[in-house]
């Protein structure tokens, strides 16, 4: 059944963190949930995972309402927050023991799910470590362990990579990608690498409000209606006066005779043609340039126009 977030809005004190925002996670989905700092990723999952109460709007996590069916929610959802409390003082065995007590499990139905967590979080080395004594990137893996034991439906993860070395995010990105296959999965992350390689869809929130809704493909098709140009020309040119021809919406000034000149739908090869011509300079680089998932992440949340 996956998430449904209705019209949610989350006030403190005058700052409205959470401002009418509305969107669903379906089952067996990976939602990349993004936003600069600030801009309300965190408070949104605090309020699915029912760590906060909305000041207006609901959410509805399989079927559960979180202002009124806050236990059941809990049952059924994992969380990772961005921070992953850990008591260090406690063995990875040990601790994972403590949490699977807390989620209601027991007796040998917990024994048999720890050593499950431990096999599909690759902790079997480090189970009777203490977790002070783990890297980061087995820490994750703990917090990971804690947010899945209890099998649940849904898995709510903030920034599960941040601070991983290369070789530890490529595990966790497996890892979750691996236990999606039965789950909702909503993630937190400023890496955009990471929601093309494992995102089915993504949320992009800003200030409060969302931005965006779609997936990867349709994202970039959307920013399609502005095609970009890298030029390199033998000796320097004005800018304005690139900007000046029929169609440029935009010109980024690099260095050494490079710009990028973005453009609508009107062929400019002819004007730019001729001007380069009447200013007696040799071409020599023109190529096409492709937006990248950064690029329209920061138009959006930065309210830029068109480069």
């Amino acid at each position: 059944m996956g998430i449904v977030v209705d019209h949610l809005t989350k006030v403190f004190g005058q700052q409205k963190a959470v401002n009418d925002v509305s969107f669903n996670a379906e089952d067996n989905q990976i939602l990349g949930f993004l936003g600069p700092n600030g801009a309300g990723k965190s408070t949104v999952m605090k309020l699915i995972t029912c760590y906060l109460s909305p000041s207006a709007g609901n959410v509805i996590v399989n079927g559960y309402d979180v202002m009124n069916q806050a236990h059941e929610v809990r049952k059924i959802t994992g969380y990772l927050p961005e921070n992953n409390p850990l008591y260090y003082d406690q063995y990875v065995h040990e601790y994972l023991w403590f949490t699977g007590g807390l989620s209601g499990m027991k007796g040998s139905a917990l024994k048999a799910r720890i050593r499950e967590m431990i096999r599909i979080c690759g902790l079997e080395k480090e189970q009777n470590k203490l977790i002070g004594a783990l890297s980061k990137g087995y820490r994750q893996r703990v917090g990971l362990a804690q947010a899945l034991i209890h099998d649940p439906d849904v898995l709510v993860l903030d920034e599960p990579t941040t601070g991983l070395d290369p070789n530890q995010i490529t595990e966790v990105r497996n890892l979750i990608k691996e236990v999606s296959a039965s789950k909702t999965v909503i993630l937190s992350t400023h890496i955009m690498q990471e929601v093309e390689s494992i995102c089915d869809r993504v949320v992009i929130i800003n200030e409060g409000s969302i931005v965006a809704d779609s997936t990867v493909k349709e994202l970039r098709g959307k920013s399609a209606a502005t095609s970009k140009i890298r030029i390199q020309l033998s000796g320097s040119i004005g800018h304005e006066l690139l900007h000046a021809i029929s169609g440029v919406s935009g010109v980024e000034v690099l260095p050494e005779n490079r710009w990028i000149i973005a453009f609508g739908k009107e062929d400019i090869r002819p004007a730019l043609t001729r001007l380069i011509a009447d200013k007696e300079l040799d071409l020599l680089e023109l190529n096409k340039v492709e937006d990248t998932l950064e690029d329209i992440f920061k138009r959006l949340t930065q309210n830029e126009k068109s480069l």
